[in-house]
């Protein structure tokens, strides 16, 4: 060969090499690619299956926590009316005692003034008694005295009878 010829092989040669690092540089970026490639669209699946359930989960949550308020909601309306009918009930009770106390005022000061009135009854009635045990016990005297007068004047015969 030529010189030439084989200084344009030698000058080629290096660049051969180069090329064929170059080429298997390539190989094995391609094959990390692939490798990557897989690895991404694994993690892609992975990522949108992660998405999935967090969505499901998230439905859920909402849902659960609607039931949540609801039962909340539910409870506090069941809250609010009991406390409503308590007050109300709460009320009227007030309202009956209040009219149990302004009746028992008023039997009580009927009481009083029945009892006022039977005592002033029982007064007259005792004083009356008295004037009539008196006039009574008068009527007795004098009726003796008569008997005795009588006796005196027409003597013991009309006594007797």
């Amino acid at each position: 060969m030529s010189r030439f010829r084989l200084l344009k092989v030698r000058s080629v040669c290096p660049f051969c090499r180069k090329l064929d690092n170059v080429t298997a540089e390539n190989k094995e970026m391609s094959q990390a690619l692939v490798s990557k490639d897989g690895l991404t669209c694994s993690l892609q699946q992975q990522l949108e299956e992660k998405t999935r359930e967090c969505s499901i989960l998230s439905r859920q949550l909402k849902q659960t926590l609607d039931d949540a308020q609801r039962q909340v909601d539910d409870s506090l309306q069941k809250l609010l009316t009991k406390e409503r009918a308590s007050q109300s009930k709460a009320l009227e009770l007030q309202s009956q005692l209040s009219r149990a106390n302004t009746d028992l005022s008023q039997l009580q000061r009927s009481k009083e003034e029945m009892e006022r009135r039977f005592k002033t009854q029982l007064q007259n009635l005792k004083e009356r008694l008295e004037r009539s045990d008196s006039t009574n016990r008068s009527l007795q005297n004098y009726v003796h005295f008569l008997k005795t007068s009588y006796g005196n004047v027409f003597g013991d015969s009309f006594i007797g009878s």
